[in-house]
């Protein structure tokens, strides 16, 4: 268990932000959780836990005591005809980690490929894209309560996935360190292919049974022609929710903007594009300091160089008003506002 005093979190966020730890723990194993929950002074808490940092919003210094995830290793742990089952410390890059199962021959995480992260952090956030979920190839999990220093398997009920939610911003917030996760990646394999974007991509190509490295190289593809590297320019990825409404709160939004980008779910509800709302507002490329909305897709804020937490805050919060002025809709951040 490494210890550090005064560490600047720049370095550790994807947006750049600059925010500083009055203490940081570096945790490689659950036994340095183990240790960090019998130390007299760190034990206590508050504690934050930090993963790969593209999805948070630093406002501020943190006076909690940042617990910075380094676990790392990845393997197969079991197979049988109905699935590869995968483990990955919650270190370890989420992309990297997508383009080492593809590389063993085990497909199934292609969609959500190149999504910045770690892997610790994807079930927290249930992250998603392209047609697929986290929670649609999540076996179990191991974590460390941060009270009693006990480690526990988690499976699917337990972290109760949703839209970008699970357990672990809830009740669990705060409270367990993810360590590992395993993955249940689905024999035989099939494409996902039901998004907007991936079915162009089959139209345009002619390849109807494209296979998981090809899916993988459209997702990147489709992610880097509209997204913004964070190694390039500061950003947390999307930074709002695509809203779900109603069919009927739907049906009322097109009768007055007949363009609205909308995707009707499997429960009847419809989901919005967040991105062509903010757009449809005129906030493409729009700035408070040195954040900005990005030119070219409206559902990503970015650090254009110097921006602070509240600057981002401020941007965020006026998109919010004016989505809702003219919409009706309340836009919900993804990331974590610190």
């Amino acid at each position: 268990m490494q210890i550090e005093t005064g560490t600047s979190l720049k370095p550790y966020n994807s947006f750049g932000l600059p925010a500083v730890a009055q203490r940081l723990v570096r945790i490689t194993s659950d036994a340095d959780v183990r240790h960090l929950v019998d130390h007299p002074d760190l034990g206590r808490g508050p504690h934050f836990i930090l993963g790969g940092g593209s999805n948070i919003v630093l406002t501020r210094d943190l006076p909690a005591t940042v617990l910075k995830v380094e676990v790392m290793g990845k393997r197969l742990v079991s197979e049988d005809a109905s699935a590869w089952i995968v483990e990955a410390g919650a270190g370890e890059n989420w992309h990297e980690l997508v383009m080492w199962t593809l590389a063993q021959g085990w497909p199934g995480l292609e969609n959500l490929a190149l999504i910045p992260g770690s892997v610790g952090a994807a079930p927290v956030q249930n992250i998603g894209a392209y047609g697929l979920e986290l929670k649609d190839r999540f076996e179990s999990l191991d974590a460390v309560d941060l009270c009693t220093g006990r480690s526990v398997t988690l499976g699917p009920s337990v972290c109760a996935f949703a839209y970008r939610d699970s357990v672990f911003k809830h009740d669990l917030a705060g409270r367990s360190l993810i360590t590992r996760v395993r993955f249940r990646l689905p024999k035989p394999w099939a494409p996902v292919l039901g998004y907007l974007e991936l079915e162009r991509k089959v139209a345009e190509t002619g390849i109807t049974q494209p296979g998981a490295q090809l899916i993988a190289d459209w997702v990147i593809a489709i992610r880097r022609a509209k997204l913004p590297d964070p190694q390039v320019i500061g950003n947390a990825g999307s930074f709002f929710k695509n809203p779900v409404v109603t069919p009927e709160q739907c049906r009322d939004i097109i009768d007055r903007d007949p363009a609205v980008v909308h995707y009707p779910m499997p429960d009847g509800n419809v989901k919005l594009a967040a991105g062509w709302l903010i757009d449809a507002c005129g906030w493409k490329g729009k700035s408070v300091g040195g954040a900005s909305v990005y030119e070219r897709q409206a559902l990503v804020l970015v650090n254009r160089g110097g921006a602070t937490g509240s600057e981002v805050l401020t941007l965020a919060r006026a998109i919010q008003e004016s989505v809702y002025g003219r919409f009706g809709i309340r836009l919900e951040p993804e990331p974590v506002i610190v």
